[in-house]
């Protein structure tokens, strides 16, 4: 079971970021009361928040199972998981799953189920 790190979902091209600061900048001005004549101070603030939050590593939480010789990653949000911590099960130990189009259900050792949408190209057969 493992939580996986992901790609940054912040601009990566130069245009990108322009458009994602001057969005940033005129909520500022919003924000503000849309006070004329600030509006390179909205600019400065727009581009060092985002400068910020996309310096920020996006953390993506998964539990990986392996059922009958296949691996599958099941992606979580820890809000909607019902308190799960990895680390509930132990490694080897028998894991009932029940499998929905996307879905991955996950019943916990407490009875409970962590609903998981499968990861697209994670799984691994292991033969």
């Amino acid at each position: 079971m493992n939580a996986a790190a992901s790609p940054s979902p912040w601009p990566d091209t130069a245009a990108s970021l322009q458009e994602a600061i001057r969005r940033r900048a005129e909520e500022i001005y919003i924000r503000g009361g849309k006070i004329p004549g600030h509006d390179l101070e909205n600019w400065a603030q727009a581009e060092q928040e985002i400068q910020q939050e996309s310096a920020q590593p996006v953390r993506r939480h998964a539990i990986v199972v392996r059922v009958k010789g296949t691996q599958y990653v099941g992606e979580y949000t820890p809000s909607s998981s019902g308190d799960y911590h990895p680390g509930e099960f132990t490694p080897g130990s028998p894991v009932p799953v029940v499998f929905q189009g996307e879905k991955m259900f996950v019943k916990r050792p407490n009875g409970k189920i962590l609903e998981t949408t499968l990861v697209p190209g994670d799984r691994k057969d292991l033969g």
